[in-house]
């Protein structure tokens, strides 16, 4: 936790007193070079870089397999991460070179976004997810969001099992940007060769159409998260074979798209 936060002395007014509190979120600037061409700057929280872009080339259908990475280059203290590709490695058509700050917005111009939405598959899976599980993960996700009890400022994402008696929560990051906590867990899964066809993902922020194409990119069949859906997000999800539960509290939830996904008890 260290890493993600920084200790600065403030004032805190409550019932007429005012007392110290000193931990605060980092916010942290990575710049992006693919085969040393600058491609943008995300304003994220300093861990798991290298998972996080890993994540983001694979959310904009850059990379599909491990084997179109030949070299990851972090240079951590300078905020630069390269990723070398096959000379022959293209952008998407009207990809432009930008910021993403750490807010819910991303930049990207609305004809780049609705090419990418059409150029994603719909997820190939008919597994089913038992509602008992789910309203575990969610509150495992809560209990174990050390960062954002800590310091209120960070979204949380983990990937979590179907099969109840393994550890539901398989990964799990946090940071300051709720598309970088979707990210970085993508992008881990990805490195580390986790089969991800019988796990969803378990999210704190809002499901957008967005988070949505980045789930279907990774082949997760579902995402579970503490916050509503927006009406594109339900669209694209049942356009691409994807559950989405938005609401999910510890006794509860609200299925949005594919409820046949869920089974419940």
């Amino acid at each position: 936790m260290d890493k993600l936060t920084v200790k600065r002395p403030i004032v805190v007014y409550k019932d007429a007193a005012a007392t110290e509190k000193d931990d605060i979120v980092r916010e942290f600037p990575l710049t992006i070079f693919i085969n040393h061409k600058e491609i943008l700057t995300i304003v994220c929280s300093p861990d798991h870089l290298a998972e996080l872009g890993v994540g983001f080339l694979l959310s904009e259908g850059i990379v599909q397999n491990l084997s179109d990475i030949h070299a990851i280059e972090l240079q951590e203290d300078e905020g630069f991460l390269n990723f070398v590709l096959d000379e022959t490695a293209a952008l998407p058509s009207g990809f432009l070179r930008r910021n993403i700050a750490s807010c819910c917005g991303k930049g990207r111009a609305g004809l780049y976004f609705i090419s990418d939405a059409k150029q994603v598959r719909a997820v190939p899976s008919d597994v089913q997810f038992r509602s008992e599980h789910i309203l575990r993960a969610i509150t495992l996700l809560e209990e174990r969001s050390d960062v954002f009890r800590c310091t209120g400022g960070v979204h949380n994402a983990a990937l979590s099992d179907i099969n109840i008696e393994n550890e539901p929560l398989v990964l799990m990051f946090e940071d300051i940007g709720r598309h970088n906590t979707i990210d970085k867990l993508i992008g881990a899964a990805f490195l580390r060769s986790v089969d991800v066809k019988e796990k969803y993902l378990v999210f704190s922020g809002r499901i957008t159409s967005e988070i949505v194409i980045k789930a279907a990119r990774a082949n997760i069949s579902l995402i579970v998260s503490k916050a509503a859906p927006t009406d594109l997000a339900v669209e694209l999800a049942e356009e691409l074979n994807l559950a989405t539960i938005g609401f999910a509290r510890k006794d509860r939830f609200n299925i949005y798209s594919h409820p046949e996904k869920i089974r419940i008890r």
